[in-house]
C-alpha cells in the first residue's frame, strides 16, 4: 500500500549543494585577509620580529585542524545564515575603524581576527558556529598581545628573586629592577620577565584543556593553573640562575647558558604540569549506537538555499569592505603635510646650559625642543617637548616603544607612580619617574597634549586622538617631559618643577597651540 510521507520528514542534503555552500562561505571568510591586508602584515611583522610571538604561525593551522576534527558537524547541523550576526560583524568593523583612527594596533588586530568567527556566525548560523566555538576563538591567540604585562612581571620577578636570595642568607642591595650581590650585579630586563613563558603556557594550556577535558570546570581550573605556574616558575628560574652565577663566581649562567637553563627549566615545569593534568583527563563521550550505526544520509540536513547563502555572503563582503574604505577616507582627510613649527615657550626664567646627558627613548617626532632654566634658590629644570603629526607605526605619540630609558642605558628608572600637580591653578595629572645613573639622580614628570587637552593616560590620549581624527581635526599631539636633578630627596626636584609649571604652564600651552595652528 502506498502512503504519503509526513510533511515534517528530514530532507536529505545533496553533497554537491553542501560542498558549494561551504566553498562560498570559505571564500567569503578569506576576503578579510585581503581587505585588511595592512592589519595582517602588522601581525606577521610582530611574529617575525619577536620570539615571544613566533608561535603565531602555528595558530591558524591548529585552528583548521580543530575544525577538521569536528567536520561531522557540517553533516548533522544545518548551515543557516543568521542575519543578527551581521550586527556583531558591524560592531567588530567599527572597533577596527576606531582603533585604526586612534592608532591602537593591538585593538585593530583583535577586531580583525574576531571578524573570522563572527563571519562564521553570520554565514553558517549560531548552532554550527557554537559547535566550532573553541577552534574559531583559538584564532585570537594569533594576535601578538601581552607587552602590557612585561613591567608587572619584571617587578614580580625582581621581588621574588631578591626575597629568595635574602632568604638564602645572601645580602642584596636593590635599586628598582637591579640588585647587587657580593659577587656581581644583576638586572631583571624584558627577556627575564617571563612573558614568553606565560604566553606559551596559556596558549598550550587552553589547547590542552580543550582536547583533554569535557567539563568546563576542569578546563577553567587547568587554564588558571597555566597562568599561575609560569609566573611562579619564572621567579624560581631567576633565583636559580642568580644562585648559579653567585656560587660559580659569575662564571656560569651569565651568557647564552643563562637562556638555555631558563628554557630547560620551563620545559620541565610544563611537562610536569601536563603530566599531572593527564590524571584527570576525560575521554570524549561516545555517540549513541543508534546514531553511530545509522546511514549518513538519514542524519543529513539540507543546507540553506543557494540564493539565501549568496545574499548573506554579499552582505558580509560589503560590510567587511566598508570599514577599510572609511579608514582610507579618514586618513586622506586628516593628512597634514605642512611641517611642524614648534617654537620654544616664552619662559621668564633665566636659561641655563643643559645639566644632564639623559634623554628619553621615544620614536622620532615630527618636531622637538629641549631647554633648561633655573630660578634663584631652586634646582635647574629641563623641558623636552616631542611633537607628533601624521602618526603611524614609526612615528607615534603613544607606543610601547616610547620609554624614558632602555634596560642597557646608563640611566635606569628606580621608581614610578602617578601624581597631580597644578598648572596655572588647574590640576594636571602626570607620571613621575625617578631615574639614576653613576652621575646622579633625576626626577621626571611626563604627560601628553592631545586635542588641546593634557592627560597622563595612554588610553585617554588614544581616545582623544581618535575623536580628533573622526572630527577631521588631525592627529597632532605632543609628549612633555619636565625633569630636575636631586641629591638627597626627590622633593628638591619637585619644588623646582612645581614652581616652573606654576609660572610657565600657560606659555607651554601657548607654544603647543601655536604649533598646531601653524
Amino acid at each position: 500500500m502506498l502512503t504519503k510521507a509526513p510533511t515534517h520528514a528530514i530532507r536529505i542534503a545533496q553533497p554537491g549543494a553542501a560542498r558549494g555552500t561551504l566553498l562560498l562561505a570559505g571564500l567569503c571568510l578569506l576576503a578579510p585577509f585581503f581587505l585588511y591586508l595592512s592589519t595582517v602584515q602588522s601581525i606577521v611583522t610582530v611574529w617575525n620580529s619577536s620570539d615571544t610571538f613566533a608561535h603565531g604561525y602555528a595558530i591558524l593551522p591548529i585552528s583548521a585542524w580543530l575544525v577538521w576534527r569536528r567536520r561531522e558537524n557540517f553533516t548533522h547541523i544545518p548551515m543557516a545564515p543568521w542575519w543578527p550576526g551581521l550586527a556583531a560583524l558591524a560592531l567588530a568593523g567599527a572597533g577596527w575603524l576606531l582603533a585604526t583612527v586612534g592608532e591602537v594596533q593591538v585593538v585593530r588586530q583583535y577586531a580583525f581576527v574576531s571578524m573570522i568567527p563572527l563571519g562564521v556566525l553570520a554565514l553558517l548560523g549560531p548552532r554550527l558556529a557554537a559547535s566550532l566555538a573553541f577552534p574559531l576563538l583559538f584564532l585570537l591567540f594569533a594576535v601578538p598581545f601581552g607587552e602590557i604585562f612585561v613591567q608587572p612581571l619584571i617587578n614580580f620577578t625582581a621581588d621574588f628573586t631578591v626575597a629568595a636570595v635574602r632568604a638564602s642568607g645572601i645580602p642584596v642591595l636593590r635599586t628598582g629592577a637591579r640588585f647587587e650581590l657580593p659577587t656581581g650585579t644583576w638586572s631583571v630586563v624584558e627577556a627575564c620577565s617571563g612573558i614568553r613563558y606565560l604566553i606559551s603556557s596559556i596558549t598550550l594550556g587552553c589547547l590542552y584543556a580543550y582536547l583533554t577535558y569535557r567539563s568546563m570546570t576542569r578546563r577553567a581550573m587547568f587554564v588558571a593553573l597555566s597562568v599561575a605556574v609560569p609566573i611562579v616558575a619564572n621567579g624560581l628560574r631567576a633565583y636559580m640562575i642568580v644562585m648559579i652565577g653567585h656560587l660559580s663566581g659569575m662564571k656560569l649562567a651569565t651568557g647564552v647558558d643563562h637562556l638555555i637553563y631558563g628554557w630547560l627549566f620551563f620545559g620541565l615545569v610544563m611537562f610536569i604540569m601536563f603530566w599531572i593534568g593527564s590524571y584527570w583527563r576525560e575521554d570524549e563521550a561516545q555517540e549513541p549506537a543508534a546514531r553511530r550505526n545509522a546511514p549518513a544520509a538519514q542524519s543529513a540536513i539540507a543546507p540553506a538555499a543557494p540564493g539565501q547563502m549568496a545574499r548573506m555572503a554579499a552582505y558580509t563582503l560589503l560590510l567587511a569592505a566598508l570599514w577599510p574604505a572609511l579608514a582610507r577616507y579618514n586618513e586622506h582627510a586628516n593628512a597634514n603635510p605642512a611641517p611642524v613649527r614648534l617654537h620654544a615657550p616664552q619662559v621668564a626664567w633665566p636659561a641655563t646650559p643643559m645639566f644632564t646627558d639623559w634623554s628619553p627613548r621615544f620614536l622620532a617626532p615630527s618636531a622637538g625642543y629641549s631647554g633648561a632654566w633655573r630660578a634663584a634658590g631652586l634646582q635647574p629644570v629641563g623641558l623636552t617637548v616631542l611633537y607628533y603629526r601624521d602618526q603611524d607605526s614609526s612615528r607615534s605619540l603613544v607606543s610601547s616603544l616610547n620609554k624614558l630609558a632602555n634596560p642597557n642605558d646608563a640611566w635606569h628608572w628606580t621608581a614610578s607612580g602617578t601624581r597631580t600637580e597644578a598648572v596655572a591653578g588647574r590640576p594636571l595629572a602626570l607620571t613621575e619617574t625617578a631615574l639614576q645613573s653613576g652621575k646622579g639622580s633625576l626626577l621626571a614628570w611626563q604627560w601628553m597634549w592631545v586635542g588641546g587637552q593634557y592627560t597622563a593616560s595612554a588610553y585617554k590620549a588614544k581616545l582623544l586622538q581618535a575623536r580628533s581624527k573622526l572630527l577631521l581635526r588631525g592627529d597632532d599631539g605632543a609628549a612633555l617631559l619636565l625633569y630636575a636633578p636631586f641629591a638627597e630627596s626627590p622633593e628638591e626636584a619637585r619644588r623646582a618643577m612645581r614652581a616652573f609649571l606654576s609660572a610657565q604652564g600657560d606659555a607651554i600651552g601657548a607654544a603647543l597651540a601655536d604649533a598646531k595652528g601653524g
